[in-house]
């Protein structure tokens, strides 16, 4: 299979690498904006030909991949789709849904579009980041899948089963829904973690003496690029608010508490919030 990947940084770096040691692609073709990130890509082995010119990229394609931010695939995907025949499948990445299903609802061929969202990633950006081993055990999310031709449906699941992942089905709506409550919550209350910190603490060597792993493990998706988030935030501002709304509730009432001495209480919160455990191992 001949893939070609369109934004060859952390998500699109990985899959190419791991489709290639699965033996799942024989040839990967990588096109970025960025010229030092396709030789990075070069080096590191995660593409084997760089292409600036994207019809040419796309032409002889199997798969085609698109891995940028969400706010570039609006315009992006549109564009991948008029080029593609009956025999190709695009498949994105992007943390939202809703709005680029919409971009492209139209378009004759939207079947050969399958939404898919790997719930995967660190903190860290670029090629240099990619890994093989990131989507291994981890969730897919394809969304609308009914939208999509059988044939390449079929297809995209096989090829994602192979890496090994486990394939979850949602709508648009629901996708960004839930991803906001378990994936764009976390990274907003790191950001702001890790300014209250900095705003707190002004000496650098004390947090770097004193942070213990919890902080850091709390804290780690905070050096996460705001080129990739500020898009998620902008596209699925909605569902973030909200799930903020009751994010700021529930610290109100810890710090009301705190405030009345109610350790009782607080204890009970504290309780309450371990019930986490049945869910997440």
């Amino acid at each position: 299979m001949i893939v070609t990947v369109i934004g060859v940084g952390l998500i699109g770096g990985s899959l190419a690498l791991s489709l290639k040691q699965q033996g799942l692609a024989s040839h990967v073709i990588g096109v970025d904006q960025n010229p030092a990130h396709l030789q990075k890509a070069l080096a590191l082995g995660l593409i084997d030909e760089a292409q600036s010119d994207l019809a040419a990229a796309v032409a002889p394609a199997d798969l085609v991949v698109a891995a940028v931010p969400v706010d570039g695939l609006l315009t992006l995907l549109p564009r991948v789709l008029d080029l593609v025949t009956a025999r190709q499948i695009v498949i994105d990445a992007g943390s939202t849904k809703a709005a680029l299903l919409a971009a492209v609802a139209g378009h004759p061929r939207r079947g050969r579009f399958v939404a898919v969202h790997p719930m995967a990633g660190t903190e860290y950006s670029g090629p240099e980041a990619a890994t093989a081993e990131l989507f291994a055990g981890r969730t897919l999310v394809i969304c609308d899948a009914a939208g999509s031709d059988p044939n390449a449906l079929q297809r995209v699941e096989t090829l994602f089963h192979q890496l090994p992942m486990r394939l979850v089905y949602l709508d648009a709506a629901d996708h960004d829904v839930h991803t906001a409550y378990v994936s764009h919550i976390s990274h907003i209350t790191s950001f702001a973690l890790a300014l209250t910190v900095l705003e707190k603490e002004q000496e650098e060597q004390r947090i770097f003496d004193l942070a213990s792993g919890g902080f850091a493990s709390t804290v780690r998706l905070a050096k996460s690029s705001p080129a990739m988030w500020v898009p998620i935030f902008r596209q699925n501002r909605l569902n973030v608010l909200d799930v903020l709304d009751e994010h700021l509730h529930q610290l109100h009432r810890m710090r009301e508490l705190l405030q009345q001495e109610d350790y009782a209480a607080f204890a009970q919160l504290i309780e309450q919030a371990n019930h986490i455990r049945r869910i997440i191992k």
